[in-house]
């Protein structure tokens, strides 16, 4: 006798699109997808055009120079300083409370030149960013309790922009080199 060869029965295939196409919109759906944020810096406003070119000219005194090399050593003005040192060196340059003739003129001439490695590692950037920021917030927190009797972040909006507007916080950044040694 034949063998009798058994069919399996077939598995209707037509509804596996409609079921892929919902998995597939079910997890767009409820995906969520994080995206880098960066660093928030706000640019200053661009020189006017008709502007002299004497203007836009530094004084040596009013620039703190700060470098990061590739081993994550700092810089600031030519002396190797600390990351912890850093807040109150900015400070000082910026304040400039004994009329030092190697610090900045007044806070609103203050600019910061900030120049990093290739090789700097981010975690030592952030650090930097972290101090340069805190010194100009504590700088603003003082002369808003000196002259308001409050702290900065309680001021209203002109008084906020009065204090912004005399420590304007001016940090330049240049593009990266390799100056430290690796590549």
């Amino acid at each position: 006798m034949p063998k009798k060869s058994r069919s399996s029965p077939e598995i209707n295939a037509g509804s596996m699109a409609d079921i892929a196409f919902l998995l597939l919109i079910f997890f767009l759906v409820t995906t969520t997808i994080d995206t880098d944020k960066g660093i928030a810096i706000k640019l200053p406003p661009m020189p006017e055009e008709n502007q002299p070119q004497e203007d836009l000219k530094l004084k040596e005194r009013n620039v703190l120079k700060i470098l990061v090399n590739s081993y994550d050593q700092l810089l600031v003005d030519g002396e190797l300083t600390s990351i912890k040192d850093l807040k109150r060196k900015t400070k000082e340059f910026i304040d400039n409370p004994a009329g030092d003739p190697t610090l900045a003129e007044t806070p609103m001439k203050a600019v910061i030149s900030l120049k990093n490695d290739r090789g700097t590692s981010y975690n030592t950037y952030i650090q930097v960013h972290n101090e340069l920021k805190a010194a100009y917030n504590e700088l603003r927190n003082a002369m808003a309790n000196a002259k308001f009797g409050k702290p900065f972040d309680k001021l209203n909006k002109e008084q906020t922009e009065e204090i912004q507007n005399y420590y304007r916080q001016v940090i330049s950044e240049a593009e990266p080199e390799n100056i430290g040694g690796t590549n």
